[in-house]
């Protein structure tokens, strides 16, 4: 009888993903997003003033206080539509809600999945805090090399990125 009960754990043990990532985790990681990027923005907003440069690393990376009214490289910043900030925080609600159920309906995360929905929830949800709260979000990093520039963004937007980033390796490991 110790046989089977052994080979039943075993075998169940194995039918879990070997790393995976509980979902305190995730959402832990992704309050320290939203804690790190809301942090970042209340001190660039009180010690840079707006449009300021501060040079972090000569011909790579400067520090500058900026808002976008827009989405993600600025698109839509300019447009004047009554209706904009409605709608992205409509759509950035929807995102989330999908991203959250996702979390919340697996079984296991992989290392790779959690940490990516982590840091995309994290940088999504401190995003639309602002948006709610100023109708704007605040970025900051100023990339470039020569005359070249990134568009300015923010630690949320980083994590996104970087979120992305794992949702793309989690892909290639399930394969």
């Amino acid at each position: 009888m110790e046989t089977v009960t052994a080979l039943t754990e075993t075998a169940t043990a194995s039918a879990r993903p070997a790393r995976s990532i509980p979902r305190w985790l995730v959402a832990a990681l992704a309050m320290a997003v939203v804690v790190a990027d809301q942090v970042s923005k209340v001190i660039v907003a009180r010690t840079i003033p707006e449009h300021s440069l501060v040079t972090v690393i000569p011909g790579f990376l400067n520090l500058t206080h900026t808002t976008n009214a827009g989405v993600a490289f600025g698109l839509f910043s300019d447009s004047p539509a009554a209706w904009k900030t409605a709608l992205l925080t409509a759509i950035s609600l929807g995102l989330l809600g999908i991203a959250l159920y996702k979390v919340w309906r697996a079984k296991h995360l992989g290392r790779a999945s959690g940490l990516g929905l982590a840091f995309i929830l994290g940088g999504a949800l401190s995003n639309l805090a602002d948006r709610i709260r100023t109708g704007a979000v605040v970025d900051f990093i100023d990339a470039y090399f020569r005359s070249y520039h990134w568009y300015t963004f923010n630690v949320a937007d980083s994590a996104i990125v970087v979120g992305a980033f794992f949702l793309v390796i989690h892909l290639f490991q399930s394969e």
